[in-house]
């Protein structure tokens, strides 16, 4: 995280605080509807992405687009609940020139007493629903290195809470817990769809309940230096109420760990709960050779081989049909596809 840590901070430039300048009429020819722009530079509404989230009206009733010009923007985000069918749209040429990010851990200490936590850590939190984000980064570049005075190093870059969610093209850097992808509550279907994106981590850094979708995206975990354990992609803590947990699907999963040290995941049981049981499928993706040959592990005294986890038709260095690898049959797959985990919503049409 080190050199990530320095390339953010040399592109910071001059990000500032936050204006009030009020919203921006649509120009001839603009994307329709009500919108701001945020700009480090001050040319904008806002300079702070939260400043143009607290703008937005409570109970907006359609799209409202904050537009963010090519920066660096430090500090947390918190979007609520009240504010939905935000969208958030990178206007750089690629999603690195616009980089939202904080760093803050689960262990690091809070201005007024205790600790951040997990949930408290992420850069960004979205409760609203019918987000979007386009085009751009969230990050979390909490250094573990500087700090081995932390030891609850989880450090989200993003939190989600609502249903509805869609990432298109979008970056996601941490180390541990980089994307929790979670519910308002553990009866509550919440569903988030990736398309085209980049998330990148190394513990358990797919994380959470939600009903999430990775389509055709590049699935990054980082070498820890280990010879034997450099991490797990997913935990997903899905309710045993729930069918659909987690689909990766068309994707890639990459690194440059050691062959055979990564696992593509361990059931997650928030506050040991025996209702949380892990939905997790993978399938027509190309895994690459740091995926071990028994790629689902326990996690503390529960077994993977309580949760739901299949693969199917992966292909690459890391794809194998061995006892610890349950596979879809063709039915079953034919059941398990995008339009099946989403729904009623098709983001991806």
């Amino acid at each position: 995280m080190t050199s990530r840590r320095t390339l953010l901070t040399a592109a910071l430039g001059a990000v500032a605080g936050s204006t009030t300048a009020g919203l921006a009429a649509s120009p001839a020819g603009a994307r329709p509807g009500p919108h701001l722009t945020v700009a480090a530079d001050g040319s904008g509404d806002h300079t702070s992405i939260q400043a143009a989230v607290d703008a937005v009206p409570s109970g907006n009733p359609g799209p409202f687009t904050i537009k963010v010009r090519p920066g660096v923007y430090r500090g947390q985000v918190i979007i609520p609940a009240d504010k939905p069918d935000i969208v958030l749209r990178g206007q750089g040429a690629d999603p690195t020139q616009v980089v939202i990010v904080d760093d803050r851990a689960n262990g690091t200490p809070r201005p007024d007493g205790g600790t951040w936590g997990t949930s408290g850590s992420a850069s960004v939190t979205i409760s609203g629903a019918g987000f979007s984000a386009r085009n751009l980064t969230f990050a979390n570049d909490f250094d573990e290195a500087a700090h081995p005075e932390i030891t609850s190093k989880q450090a989200v870059a993003v939190l989600t809470r609502a249903d509805r969610v869609a990432f298109d093209n979008v970056r996601f850097l941490g180390n541990q817990d980089t994307l929790y992808v979670n519910t308002p509550d553990a009866a509550t279907i919440s569903r988030v769809y990736l398309r085209k994106c980049y998330i990148e981590g190394d513990v358990d850094f797919i994380f959470g309940r939600a009903t999430t979708v990775f389509d055709r995206c590049e699935i990054r975990s980082l070498n820890r230096g280990s010879t034997t354990n450099n991490g797990y992609v997913t935990a997903a803590s899905t309710s045993i109420a729930n069918p659909f947990g987690f689909l990766i699907v068309n994707s890639k999963l990459t690194s440059d760990a050691p062959a055979g040290t990564v696992f593509l995941g361990r059931p997650w049981h928030p506050s040991n709960d025996p209702a949380a049981v892990a939905q997790t499928v993978i399938r027509d993706s190309t895994l690459g050779a740091h995926i071990a040959a028994a790629p689902w592990t326990d996690f503390g005294t529960w077994s993977w081989r309580d949760a739901r986890y299949a693969e199917f038709h992966n292909r690459g260095p890391g794809a194998a049909i061995t006892a610890d690898r349950p596979q879809l049959t063709p039915d079953q797959a034919a059941a398990t596809t995008i339009d099946t985990y989403l729904g009623d919503w098709h983001p991806q049409h």
